[in-house]
């Protein structure tokens, strides 16, 4: 099974630059999406009815503004769009998929804010988010998504530089150790323990051709389903958007 994330920062936008060409492509089994920033009333049919798969989409109420989806070729059993949590849930910042052999959550955690004016919010969901892993974690469980957080200094070209920066903070960073804590594992890290491996690039500076770059969109698997995962990989030759696709081949 080839699961891809990616947050591609506006779904009808990417459609333009040829979204479904890309989905034929890659071949992949579920796509997990963040911040699509659509209601599926406003998508053009070519983008529900894609064949192969079922589109399951969960918006924010606020129009224009986050959201995720999920393309999967097999049908869950159990769709849930809320973590529990008031202000994330209606930001449209979770998927939960449950199938008959593991479950898969998608997620586009709040970034924190420049200034970082929303990180005690930030830290909040993390909280909610630790607590419902907590119940899960020996479950067989694929956690994915946009994280806002380089875990560690060589998930980031400048660490130095952003060492008090937003998304790098130590407050933010103990929240991936959390994560890890509990059982589950970066995927990546398992098969790749080399730097200079992005998964999104700042658009000012020529950032991305400079490969100056942040690894934040992550693919967390609890300790039941290390045995079975194959590979896991980082797209990041695959353009329009300012984050890259991820993976991981699984079973």
């Amino acid at each position: 099974m080839r699961i891809l994330c990616w947050n591609i920062n506006g779904l009808r936008a990417i459609h333009k630059k040829g979204f479904l060409q890309w989905l034929e492509m890659a071949d992949a089994d579920i796509v997990c999406l963040q911040e699509t920033r659509v209601l599926r009333e406003e998508l053009p049919i070519e983008l529900i009815e894609v064949d192969d798969y079922a589109l399951y989409l969960n918006p924010a109420e606020k129009k224009g503004y986050a959201g995720v989806g999920v393309y999967s070729k097999e049908k869950p059993k159990q769709v849930d769009f809320k973590l529990g949590f008031e202000q994330f849930d209606k930001e449209g910042r979770i998927l939960k998929l449950e199938y008959s052999d593991f479950i898969l959550i998608n997620l586009y955690l709040p970034h924190g804010g420049r200034q970082k004016e929303n990180l005690g919010y930030k830290l909040e969901v993390y909280n909610h988010l630790l607590k419902f892993l907590k119940t899960i974690k020996n479950k067989k469980v694929i956690l994915t998504g946009d994280f806002n957080i380089a875990h560690q200094e060589i998930d980031l070209a400048r660490p130095e530089e952003n060492k008090n920066s937003i998304m790098f903070t130590e407050d933010e960073r103990k929240q991936i150790d959390k994560i890890i804590q509990l059982g589950f594992e970066d995927s990546f890290r398992i098969f790749h323990q080399q730097g200079n491996n992005y998964t999104w690039w700042p658009y000012f500076a020529k950032a991305r051709e400079r490969n100056l770059g942040w690894r934040i969109d992550y693919i967390f698997i609890s300790e039941p389903l290390v045995p079975e995962i194959k590979n896991a990989f980082i797209l990041d030759k695959i353009m329009g958007s300012d984050h890259c696709p991820v993976g991981i081949e699984i079973f």
